[in-house]
């Protein structure tokens, strides 16, 4: 694979892995974080530091974005100081967020005729992004997806192209809807097993050998002491915040809204979220809503 400068802007949970990713399959990664330990730990692992977002995007032959919400993405590309204001023409812009589809266009209205741009939120959460596995899930054409295949698989395993712009972002609201509804439910029945005098690694060892067997059972155990690789078993530090678990469902339930698709476990999973989060639990990994039973009565109340 050709050696490449690329401009990483967003180097957190998420990010810093895969950028982390980048430069050990030889590309030259210049990466820019409001953090300063973060531009610190890239400049460790043998990528470059930038200043600002303006430096990081000069000359690049890719700018990635890995940010928190929609606001903070189209305040990365927009603005005098943003990635579209001093990214080459020939640049590739990848937005690797999980945003509403209609940022992505929104960007492309904004950018000058024939800029190449390409939503690409993942799936995999931070050891996926440390392991390079994740799964991309792309929005935008054809042929610039196959043209970006080779450095997306330097950060995951699976790379699914899903239609025009923002259709990457629609695929990761589904899945991360149905997340959100099997880790609720994960986390209830294990709690009903506990309740009765059950074993939870007992539960999970059957649950995820029988029919209700799910990602969360696999590799993401949300019972303390069931998974020892998993948030739960640290306190649910580290992993995938509780508060971007509710972003993502508030932003699957309004989508479901606009495309009036009936959603209503995934409306219950966003209310449920809302209410862990407003206990106090936003930044804690999402699995913490086993450790915090929720009341469907107050769940009910969220709107």
């Amino acid at each position: 694979m050709t050696t490449q400068r690329i401009a990483f802007i967003g180097l957190g949970n998420m990010g810093g892995p895969m950028a982390a990713n980048l430069v050990k399959a030889g590309h030259a990664v210049r990466g820019f974080d409001l953090s300063g330990a973060a531009r610190e730990r890239l400049a460790a692992q043998g990528g470059q530091a930038a200043s600002s977002i303006a430096d990081a995007v000069r000359d690049a032959d890719v700018v990635i974005t890995m940010l928190p919400a929609g606001e903070h993405v189209l305040a990365a590309y927009g603005g005098p100081d943003g990635i579209l204001a001093h990214a080459a023409p020939h640049a590739v812009l990848l937005d690797s967020s999980t945003v509403p589809p209609d940022v992505p266009r929104q960007i492309a209205a904004q950018a000058r005729p024939g800029t190449a741009l390409l939503d690409a939120p993942v799936s995999g959460g931070t050891a996926g992004a440390a392991a390079g596995t994740l799964t991309f899930m792309v929005g935008g054409d054809a042929a610039l997806v196959e043209r970006m295949r080779p450095l997306l698989a330097s950060m995951g395993r699976a790379i699914h192209h899903g239609g025009p712009l923002g259709a990457g972002q629609t695929l990761k609201l589904c899945n991360n809807m149905l997340l959100g509804i099997l880790m609720a439910g994960t986390s209830e029945a294990l709690r009903l097993g506990i309740a009765n005098g059950l074993d939870p690694k007992v539960v999970s060892a059957v649950m995820q050998q029988s029919s209700g067997r799910n990602w969360t059972l696999e590799v993401y155990n949300p019972c303390p002491g069931v998974m020892e690789s998993a948030p739960a078993s640290r306190g649910y530090t580290g992993g995938f915040a509780t508060d971007l678990m509710a972003k993502d469902l508030r932003l699957a339930h309004a989508a479901a809204a606009a495309s009036g698709v009936a959603a209503p476990l995934g409306d219950l999973a966003r209310r449920i979220f809302e209410v862990h989060r407003a206990n106090g639990h936003g930044p804690l990994d999402f699995s913490s809503v086993f450790a915090d039973p929720v009341m469907l009565e107050q769940a009910l109340a969220v709107r």
